[in-house]
């Protein structure tokens, strides 16, 4: 399916609109679709066809369940994960013996998954090439600045392809790229991901060039797999295979030795010198909702443009959740949860990885467990395993609780014995958490509620702006304070006094009485679980502060957030672009409490 097939379905499906109102590329698109991704009532793809380029800009075209299953060529993620299922069943069979990974190579030599191998195709003249560029400009097409701290402009949903050196083994990966000049971009591949470790084999071998190329469009398949969470052995277009019952057609590039789809929109070659100086590359707005500080990366130097006669830019936002990549990742469970419950975790019944949880801060998993401690081990399990072994807080329930019932494991949480069922433990962590105090690694807690049973009544919990007094009845507290102090004060004044309380969350802004999930987000995203969750006497208090963080050594981001400019010349075009209902903005809202104008905050009076 190309992406002009599937514009054409989410328009009769009623699941696009068209802006013909003249935009701006830089900030103004993004404000413009985070009011959309985040609206109940018009949440649906746009196509941006006046943009100041001749290319059409597609984005949130992944943003709702509907839209994602619909990319993939399903009726429903449900539908998919059916599909998996039937496929990595045969795992259960395959002995116990075998490692995770040799049963997933087990299913390659089958003939219906043989049937879906990438082949080589013979065509002279392919979809991509339609247009060639052999002195390329990325100028051409409408390229992304997200957020107003940006360090520039940055292609969103690139579709990375590099090879092993030594054994020509394919990764595709997704590593957004910040444009230098209309020739040269930064190549942000963390250390963790699969172009990493192939630059790391090119640059062991002194070889000076390393070959790479980057697709834009085409199937949606393409996109999705890119993101996918596979062993660095696996070919992603196996899984695009799967997905769509067929094989993906390659050709090779004009410029580089490696092999592309033949059907994508855009295609960038080019190739990353290994002897050269990285380049710094950043700040971004990232999906964690705050900037990613600048970091030196990898220079990509661009050798040839191509694409086809009625190619589509396709982008997506990041930021504050919810956005495009909740979707994105919603899949991700729906498509891995029976591979990883056939293969390595028969306890497992289903997970959830919620949008305030930014996929990696929190894991909700409902497991099946047989004798005391079991949890433990599960979480071990997880705590070891690919993309997962990022995860910083693992909720797991009994296999009677969904995962996703938030009600039920509330009422879990105001049960949950804290000296027995609350375990500390050290990690590694996704490099964008912000909170580490060692880049991408720290602390991991388990929330083990397999045994614990739900309390009858839900109880909301008490906010506070004052100092806190004994006067304190419910099990869960909420202290908005700025004080540097205000864990021991916490501890004096209440937590040695009263016994119903839980937990309490020390916080510097109020979000939760407006809203619940922005506040967990929040206070996830700012912990450090080492240096800021302590049980204290069969209680647990997370400290979710931003403000507050004033021995942390270096800098400390700033949420992406629209600047008030930005917000103004949106509401003020909000009728010209054609939507029905007015669009409200979650930018204005947190301005209120947070500066747009600077990136990070520097924290560290480590010489005072």
């Amino acid at each position: 399916m190309l992406l002009q097939d599937f514009i054409k379905q989410l328009e009769k499906e009623n699941e696009l609109i068209r802006i013909n109102a003249k935009v701006d590329p830089q900030l103004e698109i993004t404000e413009i679709t985070d009011r959309i991704s985040k609206s109940t009532t018009q949440n649906k793809a746009l196509l941006f066809e006046n943009n100041g380029s001749a290319f059409p800009l597609l984005i949130n075209m992944f943003g709702s369940h509907r839209r994602m299953a619909m990319a993939l060529g399903y009726n429903s993620l449900d539908d998919i994960k059916n599909h998996i299922d039937s496929i990595f069943g045969i795992l259960k069979n395959a002995g116990s013996k075998l490692k995770f990974f040799d049963k997933l190579k087990m299913l390659f030599s089958l003939k219906e998954i043989a049937s879906y191998m990438p082949k080589v195709s013979n065509n002279t003249n392919p979809r991509c090439r339609q247009n060639i560029m052999t002195i390329p400009n990325l100028d051409i097409f409408p390229i992304l600045k997200l957020w107003p701290n940006d360090g520039g402009r940055f292609i969103t949903l690139p579709v990375v392809h590099t090879k092993d050196p030594e054994t020509g083994q394919r990764n595709v990966g997704m590593y957004r790229m910040q444009v230098f000049d209309n020739k040269t971009t930064g190549m942000h591949w963390h250390m963790h991901k699969g172009g990493a470790e192939h630059f790391r084999k090119y640059k062991d071998a002194r070889i000076k060039k390393m070959p790479v190329a980057v697709t834009l469009g085409g199937d949606p398949v393409y996109t999705y797999v890119a993101t996918a969470p596979l062993p660095d052995d696996i070919d992603e277009y196996i899984l695009a295979g799967i997905l769509r019952k067929k094989p993906v057609k390659l050709v090779k590039c004009l410029t580089q030795d490696i092999y592309v789809p033949e059907d994508a929109d855009i295609v960038i070659e080019g190739y990353v010198d290994t002897k050269e100086d990285f380049a710094l590359e950043g700040p971004f707005g990232d999906h964690t909702g705050f900037y990613s500080l600048a970091d030196y990366y990898p220079k990509f130097h661009i050798t040839a443009i191509t694409y086809a006669n009625n190619a589509i830019y396709p982008a997506t936002i990041v930021g504050i959740p919810p956005q495009e990549d909740k979707y994105i990742a919603d899949a991700t469970g729906k498509i891995f949860l029976p591979m990883f419950r056939n293969a390595m975790m028969p306890e497992l019944k289903d997970w959830h990885m919620p949008d305030f949880g930014v996929a990696h801060n929190l894991v909700i998993a409902s497991v099946k467990t047989s004798y005391p401690h079991h949890a433990n081990k599960i979480a071990h399990t997880f705590w070891g395993t690919g993309q997962m072994s990022f995860n910083k807080v693992l909720v797991l329930t009994s296999n009677k609780v969904k995962p996703n019932d938030y009600e039920t494991l509330y009422k879990l949480l105001l049960n949950i014995d804290v000296n027995k069922n609350i375990y500390l433990n050290d990690g590694i962590l996704d490099i964008l958490d912000h909170a580490a105090e060692e880049k991408a690694y720290g602390g991991k807690l388990l929330m083990d509620l397999t045994q614990t049973e739900p309390a009858n009544e839900y109880e909301a919990p008490e906010i506070i702006y004052d100092i806190p007094t004994i006067a304190i009845e419910k099990k869960v507290l909420v202290w908005i304070t700025q004080k540097d102090n205000a864990r021991e004060i916490l501890k004096k004044n209440v937590l040695d006094k009263v016994e119903n309380i839980k937990f309490a969350f020390l916080a510097d802004v109020n979000f939760f009485e407006k809203n619940c999930k922005l506040f967990l987000w929040y206070i996830l995203a700012n912990c450090e679980i080492n240096r800021d969750v302590e049980v204290y006497k069969n209680k647990v208090i997370i400290d979710g502060r931003m403000f507050t963080k004033n021995n942390f050594m270096g800098k400390w981001p700033n949420l992406a957030i629209s600047n008030g400019e930005t917000v103004s010349l949106v509401d003020n075009k909000w009728k010209e672009y054609g939507f029905s209902e007015e669009g409200k903005s979650f930018s204005k809202m947190l301005n209120k409490f947070f500066d747009t104008s600077k990136a990070y905050f520097e924290t560290d009076k480590s010489g005072e």
